[in-house]
């Protein structure tokens, strides 16, 4: 039963993630805060096609890390999910940008974009993983 509620959760918790970076990452940021030169040229297809999995993989394994912890209650996720963006996704994006051309608004949307998508994997996660 376990196996069966966590690719629910990491179905359901994917798939809104997804729209959360498409939001806060997505074309209507990438073409006001950016800088053209900094980005690829042509299609983005093969690109989008390559990390559309990674939301997905990111909440299953976010599903299990909480669940193995034994956190089922929303706070303890959220406080989980918080300390992952500190730890992991925050300090690597600041970090790119004080190396790599990229603009503040993007710098801030898409670090905003990575605690929302941790924050849906754990509210998901405490609701429907216990």
């Amino acid at each position: 039963m376990f196996w069966m509620q966590w690719f629910v959760v990491t179905i359901g918790a994917g798939a809104l993630s997804t729209f959360s970076d498409w939001f806060f990452a997505g074309d209507w940021i990438h073409k006001r805060w950016t800088y053209p030169e900094v980005w690829r040229r042509g299609s983005e297809g093969r690109a989008i096609a390559l990390t559309s999995p990674l939301p997905f993989l990111t909440c299953g394994i976010f599903a299990l890390v909480a669940y193995h912890l034994g956190l089922d209650s929303v706070r303890s996720t959220v406080k989980l999910a918080a300390v992952i963006w500190v730890i992991g996704p925050l300090p690597l994006i600041l970090t790119n940008a004080a190396f790599l051309k990229l603009h503040r608004a993007f710098v801030f949307f898409y670090s905003l974009g990575w605690l929302v998508k941790l924050e849906i994997a754990a509210v998901v996660t405490a609701k429907f993983l216990r």
